[in-house]
């Protein structure tokens, strides 16, 4: 009777990174040297932000992807803070839009021209003050359109209206010690945080409450960090009572025993958790590693399956994402990490080996594309939504280009404003005050547009709709007539 040991079956055993070649690099970047345990980086499918050292304030530079190579010490770069930078995070729903948290107490948000900077950029589209003490997170809602959080050393979590540069919801009782990083659910209804407390919370920011806790998660004192996955469980990293760095997953209908806890290793840098929803793959690298470990999260036991590690000799400082819609599908590539060196940042590409040069249905499953599927209001109200998806067969979509317009409040008056004729324009960012597109006929009236203004804006929603529909539909099938093709040819059939 042989015991052959069965290798579990997953397409990602073999995903291996690979570092770009020098001339791909950013090279001669000076990285901040603030002791912050932030991922110091932030990338989308058009630019790659970095914050960098800056004399008398807090700076970041903005490169469009494609200027690679060495970066003129002269570069231009966003420089409106007067403290140093902490946190940073591009728009989900605008490619131009990025946030930025400093030591100076403020949150300001930045319109990046579409073709990058060409002078320093001072002065932002709004700065959001709220905090005491430095803010040193910010993340935006991920389906509702200029909802942004904010977490700062007060132990306060701020979520802000961008549209209408107003706080909306301030929570200041949750968290009794220093709040280590917040990361939003699928839809945006919850949120979870890791506190240095030692605790993991899960809070409904619109309700204020405190939805589960769990105290001592990780026992040791180093910093931890929580993420939500895509089916509603809770991802963590920290640190055991003899400093070994461990992951743990748990599910928050039962917070009282983790599902899966695994111990890594005895280094002493913080681990970042870089999600990928759509492939249940999460990345962890540890700030002063050289190396990315990863691991697929499945529903049979025990959960967290190490894939593998990608090396290198240079230890990283920092570390960016590429959204999905961001990589090539057609190398087969499924996650790109921007390394931060100390003076450089280096791409690292993930790819799934793959013989055949057709679109990957299995790698590419429809994600999350540059449409926000609420606006700011709707949320407010109590609506959620999930993300609006996209199919990558046609790679990447850029999001439409909208100016971010900030309308401010009259705040002597208890009614809202109405939104003033031209105030926006086509195409521009609709700020959370104006007129929802998606609301009944009756509530369009009260905000002085006519019955019959109401029932044709009504019927181009329908139509809009059935065209969604149809091209969905459409899609589907050349994904089927491809398929069937590729079986042809590889005889299958």
């Amino acid at each position: 009777m042989s015991f052959r040991k069965v290798v579990r079956q997953s397409k990602f055993r073999h995903v291996f990174g690979q570092p770009v070649k020098n001339d791909q690099c950013y090279e001669d970047i000076r990285v901040s040297r603030v002791t912050w345990d932030s991922t110091f980086c932030a990338v989308n499918p058009k630019f790659l932000a970095v914050i960098v050292e800056a004399s008398g304030g807090g700076a970041f530079l903005v490169l469009p992807l494609s200027k690679t190579g060495r970066i003129d010490k002269a570069y231009p770069t966003v420089c409106g803070h007067t403290g140093p930078v902490l946190d940073i995070d591009w728009c989900p729903h605008n490619d131009e839009v990025i946030a930025s948290g400093s030591e100076d107490c403020t949150v300001m948000v930045w319109q990046i021209p579409e073709n990058g900077l060409v002078s320093p950029l001072t002065e932002p589209v709004v700065v959001l003050e709220g905090h005491t003490k430095r803010v040193g997170i910010v993340t935006w809602h991920p389906t509702a359109r200029n909802v942004l959080l904010s977490a700062g050393c007060d132990n306060v979590v701020l979520i802000w209206n961008v549209g209408t540069a107003e706080e909306l919801y301030r929570l200041d009782s949750l968290h009794p010690d220093l709040i280590y990083n917040v990361s939003w659910n699928h839809n945006g209804s919850l949120f979870c945080s890791a506190c240095k407390d030692k605790s993991v919370r899960i809070i409904d920011p619109r309700r204020g409450t405190l939805v589960a806790e769990r105290e001592k998660a990780h026992e040791g004192a180093r910093p931890m960090r929580a993420i939500f996955l895509a089916d509603g469980k809770v991802f963590t990293t920290g640190f055991s009572r003899m400093s070994e760095r461990q992951l743990a997953l748990w599910d928050p209908a039962n917070l009282e025993e983790p599902m899966a806890l695994q111990e890594l290793d005895s280094s002493n840098g913080a681990l970042l958790p870089f999600y990928d929803p759509d492939t249940s793959v999460v990345y962890v690298c540890g700030k002063g590693d050289s190396s990315i470990r990863y691991f697929e999260i499945t529903d049979e036991s025990p959960y967290i399956h190490f894939l593998n590690t990608f090396t290198s000799k240079e230890p990283q400082r920092g570390m960016g994402s590429m959204p999905k819609r961001g990589l090539e599908v057609s190398k087969c590539e499924i996650a790109r990490f921007y390394k931060l060196h100390e003076r450089k940042c280096e791409p690292i590409v993930m790819t799934v080996p793959r013989k055949s040069d057709l679109f990957q249905d299995d790698l590419y499953p429809d994600t999350a594309g540059p449409e926000a599927a609420l606006e700011a209001e709707e949320w407010v109200s109590g609506r959620d939504a999930d993300p609006i998806l996209i199919s990558l067969r046609e790679a990447y979509v850029p999001s439409k280009h909208r100016d971010l317009k900030v309308s401010r409040r009259n705040v002597l008056s208890d009614s809202r404003p109405a939104v003033a004729p031209g105030s926006t324009r086509p195409g521009a960012s609709t700020p959370a005050a104006s007129t929802n597109t998606t609301a009944p006929s009756s509530s369009l009236a009260g905000a002085g547009m006519s019955l019959q203004e109401a029932g044709k804006l009504e019927e181009v929603m329908q139509e809009l709709r059935a065209l969604r529909a149809l091209v969905k539909e459409q899609g589907e099938r050349i994904g089927r007539l491809e398929e069937q093709l590729g079986r042809m040819e590889n005889g299958d059939a």
